[in-house]
């Protein structure tokens, strides 16, 4: 039973990791020293019918405080998501199973004369596994072997350590890749085949995006612009170079299995396109710089929090992306983000609501009816537009993820893009320059009307 448990671990974290990062297929070379887990998951893979999975092993060892571990019980295999519910079914059936074994065979020995479920609890033994080597098939603690797979699915590599107590020490490089038509490998999953190409179109449509919003403030309605409106003039650039380096960054993937250093530049960018958004939500549900020139100082806390944990969360998505779950503490890193990135979410929420709740007073008092209820409806639109936003590239992409066929994963990419241009559109032209009554223009005559909106209708979150 204590080999079986294992098992439903392992299978419970290939689950996990479908749902948690999308696949990879850098060039992976990591170390292992006296890791004493009972597997590794290493990276998931979709192959086409030509694909084909490259393992390199050197230096490899094991240690044992108990007995001499047997080199067939530790090795390397593939588990398919097809097999990946029948696997787990094998998981749960396999202790109940054993147990009544052991009680028929009157403590624990099994037909052969050994502990019961001791081979066959091991994964590696399980039929619904593609087992590729062991460490019986080492010589001197060197491997040096390629794999085809021909079925194409979505592939998860795993190491197996079911031997009692054992500590593992290698270096291990991996490789999972297509074989195209001409004979060159493709490192791309077939699902995220499309990336390189609709990160580039987007940057095509950032860089339109921003030669017209530069036109805009720089020229046309230069006097109208304020500090706010640069800062977006910011942004723009910061989403160009992000979808810059992320092309080259899936290019160079695909083509050599490397990102030739894009990766640092994908991650720069990630972390700065990041800190400017939330920064710019929250300066324009201020009214920042085109309604008023200064900040609250309750407005400045959350500027100072939003940063930090933008900066936090940009760490753990890096720490993610470069490693993977063989990383001891990926889990950790994972809640991480998840935390911090819900906690930006809320933060950049209070400065539009303060701004809603402070006209609602205001209305009350000061006479101008007209000029507030539009102020309101303007608010109360961007607050309710940013929480859709927030939404659907948090849940409905993250769902996208998870329920897309594997063939498909470009598709929740493509999602988000599509979300965040339009949400830019949607921001960028509200708040655009242009005089300050733009924002609230209504005409004298509609001042009683709005006084009766406000007194009847009440903006309240």
């Amino acid at each position: 039973m204590a080999t079986r448990l294992p098992l439903l671990l392992l299978l419970l974290l290939a689950v996990a990791g479908a749902l948690a990062f999308p696949a990879a297929a850098e060039i992976k070379t990591e170390s292992f020293r006296e890791d004493p887990r009972a597997s590794i998951m290493f990276e998931k893979f979709g192959f086409s019918k030509s694909g084909a999975v490259r393992i390199i092993v050197t230096g490899a060892a094991v240690s044992s405080p108990v007995a001499r571990a047997d080199p067939k019980q530790l090795g390397f295999f593939l588990l398919s998501d097809e097999s990946l519910l029948h696997a787990i079914d094998e998981a749960q059936e396999g202790p109940s199973r054993e147990k009544r074994a052991a009680a028929t065979n009157g403590g624990g020995e099994d037909p052969d004369g050994g502990s019961a479920g001791a081979g066959a609890g091991c994964v590696l033994s399980s039929p619904y596994v593609k087992k590729l080597f062991t460490f019986h098939d080492m010589k001197g603690g060197h491997y040096n072997k390629s794999f085809p797979v021909t079925r194409p699915d979505e592939y998860t590599l795993f190491f197996a350590n079911c031997a009692p107590e054992a500590l593992v020490s290698m270096r291990i490089r991996t490789e999972m890749y297509n074989v195209n038509a001409d004979g060159s490998k493709d490192y791309l999953p077939v699902g995220q085949a499309p990336v390189p190409a609709i990160y580039g179109f987007f940057a095509f449509c950032y860089a339109a995006f921003l030669a017209a919003w530069g036109y805009l403030t720089l020229s046309r309605d230069r006097v109208n612009a304020h500090q706010i409106h640069h800062l977006m003039s910011g942004l723009l650039v910061a989403r160009l170079l992000y979808c810059l380096s992320a092309a080259e960054d899936q290019h160079y993937i695909r083509v050599t299995g490397t990102p030739h250093g894009w990766d640092v530049a994908f991650y720069l960018f990630q972390l700065v396109k990041g800190v400017v958004l939330f920064a710019v939500i929250a300066l324009v549900g201020t009214g920042w710089s085109f309604l008023k020139p200064v900040l609250q100082d309750r407005e400045k806390k959350v500027l100072m929090a939003v940063i930090p944990l933008q900066v936090t969360a940009n760490i753990a998505a890096a720490v993610i992306g470069e490693t993977g779950p063989f990383l001891q503490g990926w889990v950790t890193w994972n809640q991480i983000l998840l935390f911090v990135d819900i906690a930006c979410c809320c933060a950049v929420l209070f400065p539009v609501v303060w701004s809603i709740r402070s006209l609602r007073e205001t209305s009350k008092t000061d006479g101008k009816a007209a000029r507030n209820l539009s102020k309101l409806t303007l608010f109360r639109q961007f607050y309710v537009v940013v929480i859709g936003y927030l939404y659907f590239t948090r849940i409905v992409v993250y769902a996208l993820k998870t329920v897309a066929s594997y063939k498909y994963r470009w598709v929740s990419i493509l999602a988000e893009e599509v979300a965040t241009l339009a949400f830019y559109l949607f921001m960028f032209y509200t708040f655009r320059p242009a005089e300050k009554s733009h924002y609230f223009s209504l005409d004298d005559e509609e001042e009683e009307a709005a006084e009766m909106v406000l007194r009847e209708e009440e903006f309240e979150l």
